[in-house]
């Protein structure tokens, strides 16, 4: 007889359905594992018994109600499509970051949040290879957390090097897990590259930061593999300068940086003030109908013409607006029309019933009338 305590357990592992966030896109909270001093996993599964579909690497979009707002954020899936019960993030704290420290500090189990998704096409399964190189920084392990975990689990003949780069040893993120991995699978090697000692531990792997003497000595084939690049941009554009520098074929290289779905959420945060920059398009044409678009609550207003997105006019006009991917991906931008109408191509990042609710995706969405934008 099934105890009360394992039904719940039973009927998660026997559930056949996939996850459909259309359908309900409420995801409870089952466990909540500390990672390192500053960064933790948060385990979800579906309000009723569903199987999750994803391919490693993808992400999550988050509706997190904090207070009185809602704010979006995309956060990559840490854990493997193999094990589709149940479906984890891992999040850094970041110092003044809302998110992290609300999710840090409040999320714990039983509780549910807002998804959608799965997105985006940074994943091993979309550049199948023989060998992968896999290069993280911080809290872009996660990514390819999931991809090593989707390996490991399928016992494929894969031959697969993880580089990761961390301040300490302390904050060698998955650090047990890996290691493990990498004894009982010969073909799965794991190195980690520490800036610096940790109070109770002194490094003697690889120190400082990554660089083509270090990689040469940990995969002295790297120029023959599938790369995939995750962490701060400074990070990757450091690891793009040395690739190239080394002759590697770029055509081989991934990284996942202009939807952010993997991206920290210091990342984030950043472009959620201040959005991606872009080039200032050419003013609009003679015989361009131009609309009014006024912002309710900080009370700005600015003039939109019928060719440009809403966010790029704000941009423009100074007025900074939560963004990310700029492309209808990943729902940050997402916002609540009072009044007017907009013509919206978008690549996912809002549901149907949303759109019917007057929300719309602010970076893809130009005007058809004068708006009301409630921000």
């Amino acid at each position: 007889m099934t105890s009360a305590s394992s039904e719940p357990a039973a009927r998660r592992l026997a559930a056949s359905a996939p996850w459909d966030a259309e359908a309900d896109d409420r995801l409870v909270c089952l466990a909540v594992r500390d990672e390192t001093h500053d960064v933790k996993t948060f385990v979800l599964s579906p309000r009723e018994p569903r199987r999750f579909a994803y391919a490693p690497g993808q992400f999550l979009t988050f509706s997190f109600e904090i207070g009185t707002d809602t704010i979006h954020r995309c956060y990559t899936i840490s854990s493997a499509p193999t094990r589709p019960n149940a479906i984890s993030f891992t999040v850094k704290r970041v110092p003044g970051g809302p998110v992290s420290n609300w999710l840090h500090d409040t999320l714990k189990p039983g509780d549910t949040v807002r998804a959608l998704g799965p997105m985006g096409d940074f994943s091993c399964f979309t550049h199948p290879a023989k060998r992968y190189l896999l290069l993280s920084g911080g809290s872009g392990v996660t990514p390819m957390m999931s991809m090593a975990r989707t390996f490991h689990d399928l016992g494929e003949a894969r031959d697969v090097a993880f580089v990761h780069s961390a301040r300490s040893p302390a904050d060698i993120v998955f650090r047990s897990e890996l290691e493990t991995m990498a004894r009982l699978d010969p073909a799965f090697r794991f190195h980690a590259v520490c800036e610096a000692d940790s109070p109770d531990e002194v490094w003697t792997g690889p120190k400082g930061r990554l660089s083509l003497d270090i990689l040469r000595e940990a995969v002295p084939d790297f120029l023959e593999r599938e790369v995939f690049v995750c962490g701060p941009g400074p990070y990757m554009d450091a690891v793009q300068a040395m690739l190239r520098h080394a002759g590697f074929d770029m055509a081989r290289y991934h990284y996942e940086s202009f939807d952010f779905g993997a991206l920290p959420e210091a990342e984030q945060e950043a472009a959620a003030e201040a959005g991606q920059e872009r080039d200032a398009e050419a003013a609009p044409a003679g015989g361009v109908r131009t609309f009014r678009v006024e912002f309710a609550k900080t009370r700005r207003v600015l003039e939109c013409p019928e060719n440009e997105t809403v966010l790029d006019a704000a941009r423009k006009a100074g007025i900074r607006l939560p963004s990310s991917c700029a492309k209808g991906l990943c729902g940050t931008c997402k916002s609540k029309l009072t009044s007017g109408t907009v013509a919206m191509t978008h690549a996912g990042g809002i549901r149907q019933r949303e759109i019917d609710a007057g929300m719309a995706l602010l970076c893809c969405s130009k005007p058809t009338s004068d708006l009301v934008v409630e921000r």
